[in-house]
């Protein structure tokens, strides 16, 4: 691996999991040194770094972790949400969708496996394999470059949030909707199983930091009643 690449996943990690939390000084020489690395990649990374948007340059000389907020977590979302209902409808009408049902077997079967820490490890690797199927399927670039770079961002929100068993277990229940509706070819019903799960998904996090119920949808909005719960098979016309 070359050395900038090494530097970069490196640090990348680091954000991502808190090891470097928000506001740290990444000074050249210091992270050079420790990552035993030359100045030259090290700059690479953290350009990169920059360009993800989760390190920036407050002066010349120095550059810091970026801070997120919670008006930075929901403005991701935002982004999120139109991303990823987009890839649904697209997915439920890619020709081939035999690993979605295939997952969403999968999902069933993590449900019931998220009381340890190897459970959860497998239930995010399986939300990583999704990922993956959901790219395969859609097979646009831009469309992947997008996400990628709001994935980078997801990876520290979740971390940044704790680990809740009764939330987890409703997010597979949510995922498992979405994998069936897409191989389903129900274009519609996945869409909007990932607005749900999405919306639920702001909530719990904005909750763990502490800002409870700031991920309702507004008053008078015609998806507020049907976010309050994950939707069914059974109902997915009327919530179409």
């Amino acid at each position: 691996m070359r050395a900038g690449e090494f530097a970069y996943r490196a640090l990348l990690e680091e954000i991502q999991s808190g090891s470097l939390a928000a506001g740290t000084v990444l000074g050249e020489v210091e992270q050079a040194e420790r990552l035993g690395v030359s100045r030259t990649p090290l700059r690479e990374a953290l350009r990169r770094l920059t360009a993800d948007g989760l390190v920036e340059q407050v002066s010349p000389r120095v550059t810091v972790v970026a801070a997120i907020d919670a008006a930075d977590i929901r403005d991701l979302f935002v982004l999120r949400r139109a991303l990823e209902e987009t890839t649904a409808r697209a997915a439920a009408a890619a020709p081939d969708r035999t690993e979605f049902t295939a997952l969403a077997g999968r999902f069933d079967d993590a449900a019931r496996a998220l009381d340890d820490e190897d459970g959860r490890a497998r239930y995010y690797a399986l939300i990583a394999r999704f990922d993956e199927a959901l790219d395969a399927a859609v097979a646009n670039d831009y469309l992947t470059a997008a996400l990628r770079t709001v994935r980078t961002h997801l990876v520290r929100v979740r971390r940044m949030a704790k680990d809740k068993p009764d939330r987890l277990a409703a997010s597979a229940g949510e995922h498992r909707l979405i994998a069936e509706a897409i191989g389903a070819g129900d274009a519609d019903l996945a869409a909007h199983a990932t607005h749900v799960h999405l919306h639920n998904a702001l909530a719990s996090i904005l909750d763990s930091l502490g800002h409870p119920g700031a991920g309702r949808p507004p008053t008078g909005s015609g998806d507020a009643q049907r976010d309050e719960g994950t939707p069914t098979t059974e109902g997915k016309k009327a919530g179409a």
